[in-house]
């Protein structure tokens, strides 16, 4: 059996021929967010409709590190190590503090409440970034059912004094993003209104101003089959993202340059491991895994 697709002679040596898929936890409902923790050396991630985030330990297999979770989704860490994490159901970016305590990072703007933040960065500057899309609140099925009081957009929290801004408005709904390496480039998954049979889905690359300022903002790729709606950064700036079929590489200039077939729809991905070569892959009701010949830079 072939895990994989080449589409450029490069992908042969990102990935391992006798490395295989493994799927190294299921029976959840729909899976995302996955985080490394490599200090502690555990993965979480999401099981979003059970209201839960889940500890995955080499060796010893899947815990819940948290449930109830506010129908939590993507999660990052901080320049501290600390994890940061996009709540559906309390409609807010939170921060869990060394003692287990929450700290809210955003939970409305200008006086309305965020919608469902769905996935967070967090620059080298502390700053944090993170979308805003209508999911949770569109159904009860990732969170509660309510009435969208703010468009669809994507938020920069300032690391000094926790100030809130718009950063990107012309999205229909904003999703997963990444920073390149150098933090000069920002990619914005947009992944399309719900219900919207007919929505352009693709992922947008912006310049990044020393001041975080955002220009540009042209269709950097377009997956297909299916949409691009989690997707990390290795050390040479290729993007890692969820598809339709399983996970695509793409090179810098936007190029398929490879996929990793996965036998589920994949939500997210992000590395983690001994060096950050091997790459966790959240899909529908299972978690995978694949060692890589490549290393992430995403999370500390």
């Amino acid at each position: 059996m072939s895990f994989f697709e080449s589409y450029d002679p490069k992908f042969a040596s990102f990935v391992l021929g006798n490395a295989p898929v493994k799927q190294i936890a299921t029976g959840f409902d729909w899976v995302e967010g996955p985080v490394w923790f490599g200090d502690a050396g555990v993965l979480l991630f999401s099981d979003i409709p059970n209201n839960r985030i889940m500890r995955w330990t080499p060796g010893e297999g899947t815990t819940t590190y948290r449930e109830p979770s506010n129908y939590a989704n993507g999660h990052t860490r901080d320049r501290q190590g600390r994890l940061v994490s996009c709540e559906h159901g309390g409609r807010r970016v939170t921060r869990t503090e060394w003692d287990g305590s929450i700290t809210v990072i955003a939970d409305s703007y200008e006086g309305k409440r965020l919608n469902s933040p769905n996935d967070v960065v967090v620059k080298s500057d502390g700053s944090i970034w993170f979308t805003d899309p209508h999911y949770g609140i569109m159904t009860n099925y990732e969170g509660y059912q309510a009435e969208q009081e703010l468009p669809c957009q994507v938020y920069r929290v300032d690391p000094d004094n926790g100030s809130i801004e718009v950063v990107l408005t012309d999205f229909a709904c904003p999703n997963g993003l990444a920073f390149s390496p150098d933090e000069n480039r920002l990619y914005v998954a947009d992944t399309g209104a719900m219900f919207d049979a007919d929505a352009e889905r693709h992922i947008r690359v912006f310049d990044v101003d020393g001041d975080g300022g955002l220009r540009g903002g042209e269709v950097f790729h377009v997956v297909t089959p299916g949409a691009s709606d989690g997707f990390r950064s290795d050390s040479d700036g290729n993007i890692w993202t969820s598809a339709g079929d399983g996970v695509h590489c793409v090179n810098p200039a936007g190029e398929l340059m490879g996929k990793i077939l996965v036998p589920e729809l994949v939500s997210n991905v992000c590395f983690g491991g001994r060096a950050k070569h091997r790459l966790f892959i959240t899909a529908t009701t299972s978690v995978y895994s694949i060692v890589l010949n490549r290393r992430g830079v995403q999370e500390p």
